[in-house]
């Protein structure tokens, strides 16, 4: 009885959080895409609302984490920029474990049904065979961690497996690490004018990502043991 209120608990606090965000985020959206589209813009916007830009950091990531019509990029070069590498990499990854706390918990308490109608199972059904194994937790680990694989849909389909909530956030939270970091870096770098580290990232980054688009085919067939299917 106890759990069941705490589960009752948690789907209403999950959607008033989501409809809260939902009519902040939606309200103010072609705000927001305004002002990501520009690193100088919104690096000057944040730093305008002064001990409030912090929040505000943290709430583009949440949004751009749940909906992503706005460069993530962006929002954590300017972090890096404004807060420096410590801070600006802590509201990053603050804002985008909410985000993706509310997309997990939305798809297994909530919007399971719409979610499978989105997910086309035919396309990721390797996925579905190797949930429950072993090969699951390395799948996402190895999605989170390389440059150029899908990994957007996989928070939504993480929900609808079996996987523990904990487990699953560690793997992400380790996984989107280096992603997130690389322009939380270049981002403070380029506040203290420090060019060579600027190129040096942002070639490995570029060489990663093309690396993970080219393999990408072969690294799916890989981890689903199958022939891998353009995702």
């Amino acid at each position: 009885m106890e759990k069941t209120k705490k589960i009752l608990l948690g789907k209403i606090s999950l959607i008033l959080l989501g409809f809260i965000v939902a009519i902040l985020a939606f309200k103010y959206l072609p705000k927001l895409i305004e002002l990501t589209t520009s690193l100088d813009t919104f690096r000057d916007y944040i730093i305008s609302t002064g001990r409030f830009g912090a929040l505000l950091v943290i709430f583009f990531q949440i949004v751009q984490t749940v909906i992503a019509p706005i460069p993530g990029e962006v929002i954590q070069l300017a972090g890096g920029y404004v807060y420096g590498i410590p801070l600006g990499l802590l509201y990053s990854i603050i804002g985008m474990m909410i985000g993706s706390v509310m997309i997990f918990y939305f798809t297994k308490f909530i919007g399971a049904s719409y979610v499978e109608k989105l997910i086309d199972k035919e396309k990721y059904k390797w996925i579905f065979d190797i949930v429950g194994s072993k090969k699951f937790t390395i799948t996402l680990f190895v999605f989170f961690i390389i440059p150029g694989l899908p990994k957007d849909f996989l928070i939504y389909l993480a929900g609808l497996t079996p996987i523990k909530p904990i487990k699953f956030f560690v793997i992400l939270l380790v996984g989107r690490l280096p992603s997130i970091a690389a322009p939380v870096v270049i981002g403070a770098n380029i506040h203290y004018e420090n060019y060579t580290s600027i190129i040096v990232i942002s070639i490995i980054a570029v060489v990663l990502f093309i690396l993970g688009m080219v393999y990408k085919d072969k690294i799916i067939e890989k981890l689903s043991g199958a022939e891998a299917e353009e995702v």
